[in-house]
């Protein structure tokens, strides 16, 4: 089976062609940074490819708009005049929502307030508003926060701080947060080619969720090392954050809320959908493997 990739040396690119390629796909790894004449045949196309969140705010909003919005329609437009059958767009639970109350599942109604999540929330709707062709296929991916081995985000920066015997100095938040493996994201890909099940959105999280403490914790007990937490009034810790956005400081308002905020995300649609009551890797032992991996 052919599979066409966009942004395929990013960290969800290399480990999704690895994957395919270990199952015995063939994998086109396809560049969108100049002008492609056609698309490849291929049962898929798997669009990866966009401007990534920037917590340090230094990405002007045109260049969210250009890769993740304008190029994805272009994109679009080639798959609906190709013979492909399947096109996978990785989009953001950011389309739908900065911060929840509660847990997001994909009857919300969308209201992202950042550049990035608009961006991406525009692609969505040029994809839905498009009449799909009955032997065609389209589905909208909103993955949460995606980690695994090789991966260098906020996750890899709480495991220095563990590692270096840093207090946590955040602990006074208290907060949920859902989490998603590179794993359990190759599973369900695979799974929906393989599957008859329509066209839609679709959010891919990891079962359960965890506190930012609890990650910490988590953190201390895979490396062997005590994880030491500090509780700061959380109002001395949001002045701070302020500072640093004016500064440049690693500390930002965005950053914080990214580390402290709720942010639950229900992967209910998609397990019913494909039949699977549980998804084949816990986030606890995920995290674990991710940590593990930074210990390399």
């Amino acid at each position: 089976m052919n599979i066409i990739i966009t942004g395929s040396t990013g960290f969800v690119g290399t480990n999704l062609s690895q994957y395919f390629e270990d199952n015995h796909y063939k994998v086109h790894r396809l560049s969108l940074r100049g002008d492609w004449s056609s698309l490849p045949d291929a049962h898929g196309l798997i669009h990866l490819a966009g401007r990534a969140h920037d917590t340090g705010s230094t990405c002007e909003a045109e260049e969210y708009y250009r890769i993740n919005t304008h190029l994805t329609v272009r994109l679009f437009d080639d798959f609906l005049s190709s013979d492909i059958r399947d096109f996978f767009y990785f989009s953001s639970v950011k389309a739908a929502a900065d911060s929840v109350e509660g847990e997001l599942d994909e009857e919300y109604t969308p209201n992202p307030k950042t550049p990035y999540g608009q961006s991406k929330l525009m692609a969505e709707e040029y994809i839905l508003s498009k009449p799909l062709p009955d032997n065609k296929r389209v589905y909208i991916i909103r993955p949460c926060m995606i980690h695994g081995p090789g991966n260098q985000g906020n996750l890899n920066l709480l495991y220095k701080v563990v590692e270096k015997g840093i207090p946590w100095p955040l602990a006074a938040f208290e907060n949920k947060r859902s989490f998603l493996s590179i794993d359990n994201l190759n599973f369900l890909i695979d799974r929906m080619i393989h599957t008859d099940i329509p066209s839609g959105i679709y959010n891919f999280a990891d079962d359960g969720y965890l506190s930012t403490n609890d990650l910490v914790q988590t953190i201390g007990k895979t490396i062997g090392k005590k994880a030491l937490l500090l509780k700061i009034p959380t109002s001395m810790v949001s002045f701070a954050a302020t500072i640093g956005d004016k500064l440049g400081l690693p500390l930002t308002t965005e950053r914080l809320k990214k580390l402290t905020e709720n942010y639950i995300v229900s992967n209910r649609k998609i397990k019913e959908t494909l039949a699977v009551s549980d998804l084949p890797y816990s986030i606890e032992e995920s995290l674990e493997k991710t940590i593990k991996s930074f210990q390399k």
